[in-house]
Formats: structure tokens, sequence, C-alpha cells
């Protein structure tokens, strides 16, 4: 084991986040951070320096251990930029919170994510990709799959699940977009605000006359352990439109492309609707489109892939690239329909798991299977090759995706 004391520093750290110059295979950079004897230190283009775990092991052992913090306020976090540190008036809401805290506020929100209301959600899921179907089979061709479909089905389905008007979906298309993407310190600070500014009426709107939906019933058990306050609950209620919309719009643009890329695949899928779960688990694990929420900050010194890592000091836990161990995953860069319940890290580890990971792996089945069994003719207007990638977002994705049938 080496002391990161004992590491010399290196004046040409790797940037971080590293560009995907193919939408199938690594970031540039992650395979030689994951062959080196030890974990390795990048550069944030916040300035910052930070440890980067790349292997499996090592990401879930980090994502395992509560003497790393979540806490973005926390000095030494590895925030991208740093205008993602939530003003004073704002809360971190689940994904900022430590436990005890975080255990009970995950708590009582967690009936409403469980597998059973999956379940439950299944038919107005099934009702509200069919309706959009609908409306791409009638609208003009080619057709932008993003716009059309991707975007609209899972922004439809948080809207209603935490009360927000489905009026208003093209301002969370525009905000939601300069939250996660801001080039710019003000850029993101004004699209946070005015988001944030929006949660604050709509949580306001609630606590005066309660609604049948997730925000509407804590406002109703407000004083419950671990019920959020109203500050709580508005960083909360953005965390849920946030990473209920932008994950599983990019994951269903991205699973609709490789599907109509590798005809072999949707044949497969088609002749035998059983291995859909199977393919969306592979879909999740193959792109792994999100990993910035792995970050922590160490609490304690702590022995984590062959270093000691200091008290204070951040760490990003790469699940593209653990998602991509041989030394977890045989041919780990090859699709495979049969890995059976190799779970892969991407709804994280530990306290901090994805809630909604039920919600999403259904959702994704739904929208899919349901896509090419009534579009059989769906085809992509492009090669791959020519597609735009979100390949420095903080979410990876399509930015459109031209089909037509």
């Amino acid at each position: 084991m080496a002391d990161a004391a004992d590491i010399p520093e290196s004046t040409d750290h790797p940037s971080y986040p590293m560009r995907r110059t193919c939408p199938y295979t690594l970031p540039d950079g992650y395979r030689e951070l994951r062959e080196r004897p030890t974990m390795g230190k990048v550069r944030l283009p916040s300035g910052r320096l930070a440890w980067a775990a790349t292997r499996y092991e090592d990401v879930k052992a980090m994502l395992g251990d509560n003497r790393f913090s979540s806490d973005l306020r926390h000095p030494g976090y590895p925030v991208m930029m740093d205008h993602q540190v939530p003003a004073p008036e704002f809360s971190t809401s689940l994904v900022g919170m430590d436990p005890p805290e975080h255990t009970l506020a995950r708590r009582a929100v967690a009936g409403d994510f469980t597998p059973r209301s999956a379940r439950q959600l299944r038919p107005r899921v099934q009702e509200i990709v069919d309706e959009y179907i609908d409306r791409l089979l009638d609208g003009p061709r080619p057709a932008d799959l993003i716009e059309a479909f991707a975007n609209p089905v899972p922004l439809l389905l948080i809207c209603e699940l935490i009360g927000v008007p489905f009026g208003d979906r093209d301002f969370f298309l525009r905000i939601s977009h300069t939250v996660m993407n801001a080039t710019t310190p003000e850029a993101g600070v004004e699209g946070m605000a005015e988001l944030m500014g929006y949660m604050d009426k709509l949580v306001t709107d609630k606590e005066r006359e309660p609604t049948d939906d997730v925000i509407g019933r804590l406002v109703v058990r407000r004083g419950e352990p671990g019920v959020p306050d109203h500050r709580d609950l508005v960083a909360m209620a953005f965390m849920l439109l946030m990473a209920g919309h932008e994950t599983p719009a990019n994951l269903i643009g991205l699973g609709a492309m490789m599907l109509l890329d590798r005809p072999d695949l949707r044949k497969a899928l088609i002749d035998d609707p059983s291995r859909w779960p199977a393919a969306v688990d592979e879909l999740l694990r193959y792109f792994t489109i999100a990993e910035i929420a792995n970050s922590r900050v160490a609490l304690a010194d702590v022995e984590i892939g062959g270093v000691r890592i200091a008290a204070g000091e951040g760490v990003i836990g790469l699940t593209v690239g653990a998602n991509r161990d041989p030394e977890r995953f045989a041919d780990p860069d090859t699709f495979s329909l049969d890995r059976g319940d190799q779970r892969s890290l991407a709804f994280g580890y530990g306290a901090h798991q994805c809630l909604g990971q039920h919600l999403m792996r259904m959702e994704l089945e739904v929208a899919l299977s349901t896509l090419f069994a009534r579009v059989p003719g769906l085809r992509l207007v492009d090669p791959v090759e020519k597609l735009r990638f979100k390949e420095e977002h903080v979410n990876y994705g399509l930015h459109a995706l031209p089909v037509t049938w």
C-alpha cells in the first residue's frame, strides 16, 4: 500500500471529464487510469485534483464506506465547477446528505419508489409510451426520436409523480439542459436560481393545498422523522425532476440507437420479449451515462485502491470504467444479453444507490420494447458515426436521433 504523501505530485494530471470518441467504447484515458498499479489523480474543470477510482472493486468499496461524504459543501468535495456548490439558501437534498440524516430522509420518500410502486405505475407508463408512439407515427418523416419520444415520455411521467404541471414541459426541457450542461458559472447559477425559484413556488402551492403526488404527500406528513421541511423539500423536488427526466431520456435514446444499429440484437429481442429485462440491465452497464453522482470526499484517512486517501481529499468513482472492468465482467466491451444477474454499478452502490432504479428499469423496458414492437420498420437516417453526442456533458447521451420508417 502506498501513502498519498509518498506518491509524487505530477503537473500533468489527466483532465476529467474525458471525451468518448465512440459511444460503444470507453472514454479516452480510462484504460490507462485503470491499468496503473495504484489509483491516480485527475484534474477537474474547477482546477481541483481528485483521486479517480476506475476498478469495479475500488469504486464499490468507496461507495459503500461511510467514511466518504456526499456533502457538496465540504471544501474538499470534487465538484466539476465551483458554481455547482449549492448557495447557502438552497439545501443539497438526498444527494448531498450523509447518514444518519440521509437515512431518515430517504426512508421518508422511499415508499414511492419500491418495486411494487414501479409495477403499479406500469400501465400508466404504457399509456404514455403508446401516446407518444401514436404522435410519432402521425407526424412527419424523418423525425428526431429524442425530441419526439425519448425526452417527453420520462418528463411527463416524473412531472405526474411529483405534481409538476406538464404544461411547463418546455420550461423544464430548457432549464434542465442549462443546469446540467452549463459552460460558464454565470449560466449555471442563473439556471439553478430559475429552477429552484419555480420549485419553491411549487412546494408553497402544495403547502397551501396538498395534492396527491410525491411532494403533496410529503407536505401532509410534515413533522414525521426524516420528512423534509420546506427548504429541503424544494431541493428534493429539484433532484427528483432532474434525475427522473435527464437519465432515462438519455438511455432511451442510446438504447434505441444501439438496437437500430444492431439488427441482430433487435431481432433477438423481438423474437423473445422475455429478454428485455436483461437487455435493459446490459444497456445500463454498457453506456453508464452518469458517474458524477459517485463523487465523494474522505472524512478520514482511508485505504482504497492501493493508496491511503487523506481526510479532505476528493474521489470520483469512474463507474464507466468500473462497469467495463475485465476482472468483474467477461469480455466487458461486448454487449451481451446473457450476463445473467450480474448487476453493474450503473445505479451506484451503498447508501446513495439510485432511489428510482426500479422505476427506471421498468420505464426503459416499456419504452424500448413497445417502440420496436409497434414500429418494426424504424431505421436510422444517418450512420452512428454522424450522430452528435453529449460528449462532455454531465450525463452522456444524444443531441438528436434522426429516424424514419
